[in-house]
């Protein structure tokens, strides 16, 4: 059955208004998918990169479960959500808010970066839904400051990225103890690879797996294409370039490592463009305010890692660069996700050493789309482009000469002699006799 609207899903009139308030009356492809059978209490394995949709896909089955069996007295969390990060939880916490604004639920979250004193409430309050991070969460459940007996159905979001962050063992640890539950959700960027796959195996009972990747419609609002650069000095020359121009209001810079964040902020910062950035080693309070700074524009650019960008959501985000290429083509889907947002245009440019080719086929592969490439005549690269194609396999001549090269060094393998005597029958041995064993020594007690 094709779902065209959320009054078909049998949602309850509360969560239609605070739908229709929002200016949503269409679901998207994974909410179509994933709604249908978590309201019948199956449990979902979920694939969808960041903007389609997937937060609403698993809130609104839960949300409306809560209305269905509204609870006799106050008690624990009926529904538990984890995140990778902070920014996520808050995200989260905050979406179920705008969703149960028509209703009577409560919502709060348990994440680090907060004071003990800051989570009391949720532990002797009535709380419907709580969203959380691992680390905190499972220090309360050791310390017993959470109860989880009552939790009902237990949703994990980003899994693929708690795997990454090496959460497995904490998250399995929470699901044990969430072991009275009814139902689980598992939502994944990707389900590519046997990871995340192998991991809800042991978390899922019997699910329905659902997947969306943006509609060929969607991508197209994401404008993407990549400069070739000589190396890391033309690479910030183009990209100082890039964001000088007029129609680069808003931009998030993203790098592979660390050290190239504080190396690029310099650059940038010289260049008179004025930068802020986040890094996986920054405290809650400065990463909210380099959010803020952004968000406020009071600057306009963000140079950040893909471990610290995990989870923040930003508004209006014209550019996506890529100074660095991804590792994966995956993450390059969830890093260009940050631009064309809410029905907005946005554009993706990558910036692309020779060195990088290969992995710029394998994501041209993935897109299943070619990205094209562009010159800015004033920064033309001095170096020519790799001569191999862009899918990174190897041309009928390098293998013929791969093959060459395997015979020459075959022949210079020192032959191994074979003599008539090595390969003679010497027939089974035959077994000892009684006569022959010999008898160890008896010693005198």
């Amino acid at each position: 059955m094709t779902v065209s609207t959320f009054s078909e899903l049998e949602l309850d009139e509360s969560l239609l208004d605070a739908l229709q308030e929002k200016g949503f009356t269409r679901p998207t492809a994974i909410q179509a998918a994933a709604i249908p059978p978590a309201l019948e209490g199956r449990d979902v394995l979920g694939s969808a990169p960041t903007g389609t949709g997937k937060t609403a896909a698993y809130l609104l089955p839960a949300l409306q479960h809560l209305v269905d069996f509204p609870r006799k007295k106050s008690g624990p969390p009926r529904i538990l959500i984890v995140t990778p990060t902070r920014e996520l939880a808050m995200q989260v916490a905050d979406h179920a808010r705008e969703l149960a604004k028509h209703t009577h639920l409560d919502i709060a979250t348990i994440t680090g970066g907060v004071a003990y004193m800051n989570h009391a409430e949720v532990f002797s309050e009535n709380q419907d839904i709580v969203v959380a991070t691992t680390g905190r969460l499972l220090q309360y459940i050791k310390e017993e400051n959470f109860d989880c007996r009552a939790v009902e159905t237990l949703i994990l979001d980003e899994a693929d990225r708690m795997l990454d962050m090496g959460f497995a063992q904490d998250i399995e640890t929470i699901a044990a103890e969430t072991r009275w539950r009814k139902q689980t959700m598992l939502f994944s960027a990707t389900l590519e690879g046997n990871a995340v796959k192998d991991f809800a195996e042991r978390l899922l009972e019997d699910p329905v797996e659902v997947s969306a990747t943006p509609s060929t419609r969607e991508r197209k609002k994401i404008h993407q294409w990549y400069y070739r650069a000589d190396d890391v000095e033309h690479k910030t020359k183009l990209l100082v370039h890039l964001l000088n121009q007029p129609d680069t209001t808003r931009s998030i810079v993203f790098v592979r490592k660390r050290e190239r964040v504080h190396e690029l902020v310099a650059w940038l910062r010289e260049a008179g463009i004025n930068t802020c950035y986040l890094e996986g080693e920054m405290v809650q309070a400065k990463r909210n305010e380099a959010i803020k700074r952004l968000t406020d524009g009071r600057v306009n650019v963000l140079v950040a890692t893909d471990v610290a960008a995990r989870g923040i959501d930003i508004p209006d985000v014209s550019h996506v660069f890529n100074f660095d290429l991804p590792r994966t083509a995956d993450i390059y889907l969830h890093r260009i996700g940050r631009t064309g947002r809410a029905g907005m245009k946005g554009t993706a440019i990558s910036l692309v050493e020779a060195h990088d080719h290969l992995l710029l086929g394998k994501i041209t592969r993935y897109m299943k789309e070619p990205l094209k490439s562009r010159v800015i005549d004033e920064l033309r690269p001095t170096t020519r482009a790799p001569s191999e194609k862009l899918t990174g396999k190897p041309s009928k001549k390098v293998l013929a000469k791969r093959e060459e090269k395997k015979k020459e060094k075959d022949k210079e393998k020192p032959r191994v002699k074979v003599r008539h005597r090595d390969q003679k029958n010497i027939g089974k041995r035959r077994k000892p006799t009684a006569a022959t064993t010999t008898e160890s020594p008896k010693v005198d007690e």
